[in-house]
C-alpha cells in the first residue's frame, strides 16, 4: 500500500534539501521578539531599543552630497572588486591607522570590499573550511558569547562550531590554545574579535601575537573582525592584526574586516571591507562573482572619502566617551559595571539576564538583549551569558541619561 504526503501538512523546513539548515540555532532577535512581543510596556514611558547596535550618531554632511553627485551611476553594474579609488582608500587608511610599512598594503591585492561585514564574514566559511581536516570533521572556533553568523557559517559550511569562554576570569580574551590538541589540529578557521562583542575586551599586541603564531602552527584561516577599532575608551587606539603581519611582512592565512557601520555611523551604507593574504582574497574575489553584494559605484565614492576623513571619527568617539562617562556615574559599583576597554556596549551582570530584560520591558520601556542569546552552553551545560544583558549606547546624551536611570531604578 502506497500513501502520499499531503503538503498542505507537511512543516515547511521538510522541504529543505540541507540537513545543517536545521542545526542553526534561533538568532537572537528573533528570540527577542518571542520573549518581549507578548509583553506590554508601560504607556506612560516612551520605549528605548537598546538590543541592536545601530549607531544614531549622525554622519558627515558630505555621504549625501557624494551620493546624490553620482546618482547617475546607479545604472551602471558595481565591480565585485571595488574601485581603485575605494581600494586605495582602505589602502592608505590601513597603513595610517596601524603605521603599517608604506607598500605593504596593495590596493588591488590586498583589499577586497563587501557589503558590509556580516555576509562577508559568513561567506569567508565557505571558503576556508575543507571537507575534512586532519582526516576528520573541521572545526572552527570562536569567543563564547560569540557574534551569531560566526556559528551560523560554521554549521552552513559543514564544520564543528566550538565555543572558547571569553569570561571575567580571562579578560573576556578566549584561551584558543589551552584547547586539546585534538580540536586544534582539526581547527580549519578562527572567528575572533577585538573590541569584542559584547564584552568590549581589547586584545594586546601580544595576544594578536600569539594568536597569528598559533594559526602558523596549526594551519587554520584567521579572521580577526575589527569593526570596533575606531570606539574605544583611552588615548591608545586598539592594536591591529595587520601589524602583527607587519614584523615579518607576511599575511598567508590572516584576514582582518573592516567597517562603516559603526565608525562612521552608516550602517545602511552596507560598506565594509576585508584586507590580508592576498591568495585567500582572490578566492573571496571569485567566490564574490557567483554570490556576492557589490555595492552600487555612488556608494564606492562616499566610502572612499569616509575613509580618508578622521574628523567625523573622532568627534563619533568622543560621544560615546561621554555617554560611558554618564554610565560609570550612574551605574559604577552596581551590576557588575566596568568601563569597557571599547565598542559601545555595557555587558552587565543581573543575575539572570532574561528575567532582567523582562522586568526592563514591562516597568521601563527598555529593550536590551539577554546575554544568553548571544552565547552557547558550555560544556558543563552553563551558558556564560545566563546573568547577562548586553546594552547598545547607540543612542544620543540625553536619551542615555533617561535611560540609564530607569535602568538603575527598575533593576
Amino acid at each position: 500500500m502506497t500513501t502520499q504526503t499531503n503538503d498542505a501538512h507537511r512543516r515547511p523546513h521538510d522541504r529543505i534539501v540541507n540537513p545543517r539548515l536545521d542545526e542553526l540555532p534561533d538568532y537572537p532577535f528573533e528570540r527577542l521578539r518571542g520573549l518581549l512581543d507578548p509583553l506590554s510596556a508601560p504607556k506612560n514611558l516612551d520605549p528605548v531599543a537598546l538590543s541592536l547596535g545601530e549607531p544614531q550618531h549622525p554622519y558627515p554632511d558630505f555621504v549625501g552630497e557624494i551620493l546624490h553627485a553620482n546618482r547617475h551611476l546607479y545604472g551602471k553594474y558595481p565591480p565585485v572588486a571595488g574601485t581603485p579609488d575605494f581600494c586605495r582608500a582602505v589602502a592608505d587608511w590601513l597603513t595610517r591607522r596601524y603605521a603599517l610599512p608604506q607598500g605593504m598594503v596593495e590596493a588591488e591585492r590586498h583589499v577586497a570590499p563587501c557589503a558590509g561585514t556580516r555576509e562577508a564574514l559568513f561567506r569567508t566559511a565557505f571558503m576556508a573550511v575543507p571537507p575534512t581536516k586532519a582526516g576528520r570533521q573541521p572545526a572552527v572556533l570562536m569567543p563564547n558569547p560569540f557574534y551569531q553568523c560566526y556559528a551560523g557559517a560554521a554549521i552552513a559550511a559543514g564544520a564543528e562550531p566550538v565555543f572558547v569562554s571569553a569570561l571575567v576570569e580571562n579578560g573576556f580574551l578566549p584561551d584558543f590554545a589551552a584547547l586539546d590538541e585534538d580540536v586544534l589540529a582539526r581547527t580549519a578557521l578562527v572567528y575572533f574579535c577585538t573590541p569584542g562583542n559584547p564584552q568590549g575586551a581589547v586584545a594586546s599586541l601580544e595576544y594578536l601575537e600569539n594568536l597569528v603564531a598559533l594559526s602558523r602552527q596549526y594551519d587554520f584561516t584567521l579572521v580577526v573582525d575589527e569593526c570596533y577599532a575606531e570606539i574605544y575608551n583611552g588615548a591608545t587606539p586598539p592594536a591591529g592584526t595587520l601589524q602583527v603581519c607587519a614584523q615579518d611582512g607576511i599575511m598567508s592565512g590572516v584576514l582582518v574586516f573592516h567597517s562603516l557601520s559603526k565608525r562612521s555611523n552608516v550602517a545602511g551604507l552596507r560598506s565594509g571591507f576585508v584586507a590580508g593574504d592576498p591568495d585567500m582574497l582572490t578566492l573571496f574575489r571569485q567566490l564574490s562573482e557567483y554570490g556576492g553584494n557589490p555595492s552600487p559605484l555612488p556608494v564606492y565614492a562616499a566610502a572612499a572619502a569616509l575613509w580618508r576623513d578622521e574628523g567625523h571619527v573622532s568627534a563619533n568617539r568622543a560621544l560615546y566617551v561621554e555617554k560611558f562617562d554618564l554610565a560609570e556615574r550612574i551605574l559604577s559599583n552596581r551590576f557588575g559595571f566596568y568601563r569597557p576597554e571599547g565598542g559601545f556596549f555595557l555587558w552587565l551582570d543581573v543575575g539572570d539576564g532574561e528575567a532582567a530584560t523582562v522586568e526592563l520591558w514591562r516597568r521601563a520601556g527598555l529593550r536590551v538583549l539577554p546575554g544568553a542569546y548571544l552565547s552557547a552552553d558550555s560544556g558543563s551545560g552553563e551558558n556564560p551569558g545566563n546573568r547577562y544583558i548586553r546594552v547598545a549606547m547607540v543612542h544620543d546624551k540625553v536619551v542615555m541619561a533617561d535611560v540609564l536611570g530607569r535602568m538603575a531604578e527598575t533593576l
